[in-house]
């Protein structure tokens, strides 16, 4: 009887266990980690499978650092505890620590040596997963799938044909991976001898070889395959309808698009750009409005298609949905927005009597750069409301234009309109980019004092962010020890900017040090200590931070610009790793200006170039700064008398800031540039923000 009890004991104690397991995946399939967790700690009696789910959960929501905790807490492991680590370090894009994991285990089967040739190939390191794969002491099908997965990848589509040769089991992925990379290649005839060879072909394959055919401009054999497949399913059917669409042959992509039994998000999609571009705006909106399942793409392509036909007033409604909708206007949305923008300084304002498209109008002319227009439409508007007032408090403070700003936000509160925070927000930022420390903090007690409004982080931000372009660096600190909310990243990353232009290393590293524990994996932090130390010299400290940057996989955003010209958008990276196809021009008009430069009284600024190089190499790269060679770019194609108009993701540096003033002033162009944090107008050789930013 009581060994009974024991047995049933035990069976219920199981049987619980593997719902609290089911619990914990599906908990963090949802990302609810933290019920997961939960779910985990309220266990009697963990298993090791218990475990290895809580741990997969966390790689899974890209939270690696407490998986790798909690795999070093297990009581007892087994191989599948292991290569969950190295899958989850794999599936993180940390393919260093999942090799360290690796190297550390007690034993090895083909799954964790497959899981690792997976990581490498995925990262493009196919000469390291090609050592590794040699040195398995077995393989099964899937390890010599991802290992010529990894050389089609590469674009060595011989040695991938003689590993395939190689295989001891070719099964139907395998082969059709094959024929992709002979498609790829425009290998079409060994592709399709490798699709007639083979016994069984499977739906993907067939779709495989009918992409291969359109992507090659074989569209005819490619409809003749698609006819005679035995069954088609979305994917297919959404290939021959995009092929069309790409060629141009509209009127037999829609025959198709009508006929398609489901119609996929991106074969709307490309139906909608195609047809629409074509003048079909009427059909193109149609599809539009039935598809339920929109996503970004849906939205850009019928936002193109306004712009593209001179519908700028629907685009711009469109543009105004989409973001009701909850959808983040994309760069493409946002170029088409921009040249619906540029087109519309000839339209008559009076059709304008929509508050939310006007808002947006303003909006978009402010993000353009055009802050005259902007300013027109605002004043032609009646009644404004609070979101229109914000909108051009904001202009005026991207803008630089802080005495407008202060000007602005006295007539708004003078006709009684109430201020909300991002009121504040725009007004404190504004005083903080021209300056004007004593006026902003007399609006930062204001807040409360007229309006009882507690200022929040973005509040305290600006405060700290004007303190510190102020020198005030103390004064910034001791605002932020004195803060009724916790600072977050915004606070401590202002005063770490802070440091940086006024070189205060003390502060510089208590700050990072902040930064690094709410953002780990945020490269910020890292480049402006590494700056502030390469300005001072300290290489050993500079290779410090490189090595613990490396270590924690933290990869730093590489700095580009961007402009339009030619209805295209040409971006430029800094180094130029991938160089624009008109490299050589826009070089040869670098070195035209250097010696004009140089005459008006440019001084290249090596402190910016921040590497440990000598004076010629410092000077050199200073050349290859991705705002440098947009503005190169932007002389060399857009005509005289138009602004030069350069967008950059990071702030724009000193030597930079320099050189484009007087880039300025010897071509007599306007230059206009938005980097992260505001709008330079740089025209006869000055900036507008006054070189205080």
């Amino acid at each position: 009887m009581q060994r009974l009890f024991f047995v049933q004991c035990r069976k219920y104690c199981y049987t619980r266990a593997i719902a609290s397991n089911s619990q914990i995946s599906r908990f963090a399939r949802l990302g609810q980690i933290q019920n997961a967790r939960k779910v985990f700690d309220e266990m009697p009696n963990r298993t090791v499978t218990s475990w290895n789910s809580i741990i997969a959960g966390y790689f899974q929501n890209h939270q690696p650092h407490e998986g790798q905790c909690l795999f070093n807490e297990m009581p007892e492991r087994n191989i599948v505890s292991w290569n969950g680590l190295i899958s989850g370090y794999v599936k993180n894009r940390m393919v260093n620590e999942a090799r360290k994991v690796f190297d550390k285990m007690p034993q090895r089967n083909v799954i964790s040596w497959t899981a690792m040739v997976r990581g490498y190939v995925e990262e493009g390191l196919v000469e390291e997963a090609e050592k590794l794969f040699w040195q398995m002491p077995e393989k099964n099908v899937v390890s010599w799938t991802v290992m010529l997965g990894g050389l089609i990848q590469e674009r060595r589509i011989d040695e991938a044909r003689k590993l395939y040769d190689m295989m001891p089991v070719k099964d139907v992925v395998v082969r059709t991976n094959m024929i992709c990379g002979y498609c790829q290649e425009g290998r079409l005839d060994d592709a399709r001898h490798l699709f007639d060879d083979m016994r069984k072909k499977n739906v993907v394959s067939w779709t495989a070889m009918i992409s291969g055919y359109a992507q090659n401009g074989k569209l005819d054999i490619a409809r003749k395959l698609f006819e005679v497949m035995p069954e088609k399913n979305e994917i297919s059917w959404t290939a021959i309808v995009i092929s069309y669409v790409q060629y141009g042959r509209f009127e037999e992509a829609w025959k198709l698009f009508e006929v398609m039994p489901v119609k996929t998000t991106p074969a709307c999609n490309a139906i909608i750009l195609g047809i629409g571009q074509n003048g079909e705006v009427a059909k193109a909106r149609m599809v539009f409005d039935l598809l339920k399942e929109k996503d970004d793409a849906t939205w850009s392509a019928m936002i193109k298609v306004y712009e593209r036909k001179g519908y700028e007033l629907e685009a711009l409604d469109l543009f105004h949905r989409m973001q009701v909708e909850g959808f983040k206007p994309n760069f493409p949305s946002l170029i088409s927005i921009l040249s619906v923008c540029a087109s519309l300084a000839s339209l008559d304002y009076g059709r304008d009597d929509d508050v939310y498209v006007s808002s947006v109008l303003i909006t978009m002319y402010i993000k353009c750069g055009d802050f005259v227009k902007a300013k027109l439409i605002f004043d032609r508007f009646s009644p404004k409301d609070v979101v229109m007032w914000n909108s051009i408090i904001t202009g005026y403070a991207q803008h630089g234009l802080g005495d407008e700003a202060l000007e602005v936000f006295r007539e708004m509160c003078s006709l009684g309109i109430t201020p909300d925070e991002v009121t504040f927000v725009g007004v404190l930022s504004a005083c903080s980019y021209t300056g004007k420390v004593k006026e902003g903090k007399d609006i930062f007690e204001f807040m409360n004092s007229k309006y009882q409004m507690e200022p929040g982080t973005a509040h305290y931000a600006c405060m700290v962010d004007m303190l510190g372009r102020a020198g005030r660096l103390d004064e910034a600190m001791d605002l932020i020890n004195k803060m009724t909310v916790e600072a977050d990243a915004i606070i401590w990353g202002s005063l770490m900017g802070a440091c940086r232009t006024h070189m205060n290393l003390d502060l510089a590293e208590v700050a990072a040090k902040k930064l690094l524990k709410l953002e780990p994996q945020n490269s910020g932090p890292y480049v402006l200590l590494s700056n502030i130390y390469a300005s001072k010299g300290k290489w050993a400290d500079v290779a410090s931070l490189r090595k613990s940057m490396q270590s924690r996989e933290v990869v730093k955003s590489p700095g580009c610009s961007w402009l339009e010209a030619d209805k295209n958008v040409h971006m430029f990276t800094g180094g130029q790793s991938t160089p624009h196809p008109e490299h050589k021009l826009i070089i040869k008009m670098l070195e035209k200006l250097g010696p004009k430069l140089r005459e008006a009284g440019y001084i290249p600024d090596g402190s910016f170039a921040l590497h440990d190089v000598d004076e010629e190499e410092k000077m050199h790269s200073l050349n290859f700064h991705s705002e440098k060679l947009a503005v190169a770019y932007g002389l060399l194609k857009l005509p005289e008398g138009m602004p030069i108009r350069v967008m950059k993701n990071l702030r724009v540096c000193g030597d930079c800031h320099s050189a484009i003033k007087i880039i300025a002033k010897v071509t007599g162009r306007e230059i206009i540039l938005r980097d992260a944090n505001r709008f330079h107008h740089f025209k006869d050789g000055v900036c507008s923000c006054k070189d205080y930013w």
